[in-house]
């Protein structure tokens, strides 16, 4: 997967946004982060769960591993390249789902039949 990639699924998602924050792009929906990286490099960071993060990283030491700095809260950090595109997909809506007020969640889920 590449950062273009990477970043059309993050903008999929109702309400949001992204937005330059400390030299990256971060991706918001209502002023909240649920992921972040840059453009040019290989990692991005993604909002998870401890026991999301911890099954990441057993699962693929290579392509997960708890972020710096925030990996204590759950975030995860993902090489793009060994990401493919369905579980990527996957990680980016439960991040924006753990961020997402609930009743955006709930409307989206009911628009594509997922309620």
């Amino acid at each position: 997967m590449r950062f273009k990639e990477f970043r059309r699924l993050c903008l999929a998602l109702p309400e949001a946004e992204e937005r330059e924050t400390w030299g990256e792009a971060t991706f918001r929906v209502r002023d909240r982060i649920f992921a972040m990286g840059s453009p040019d490099g290989e990692f991005v960071s993604i909002k998870a769960s401890l026991d999301d993060q911890s099954g990441l990283v057993e699962m693929d030491r290579k392509t997960f591993a708890p972020s710096a700095y925030t990996g204590r809260y759950g975030w995860v950090r993902v090489r793009l390249a060994g990401v493919g595109a369905d579980l990527a997909r996957q990680i980016v809506m439960n991040a924006w789902k753990r961020t997402a007020p609930r009743r955006v969640v709930t409307d989206y889920e009911r628009r594509v039949g997922k309620a």
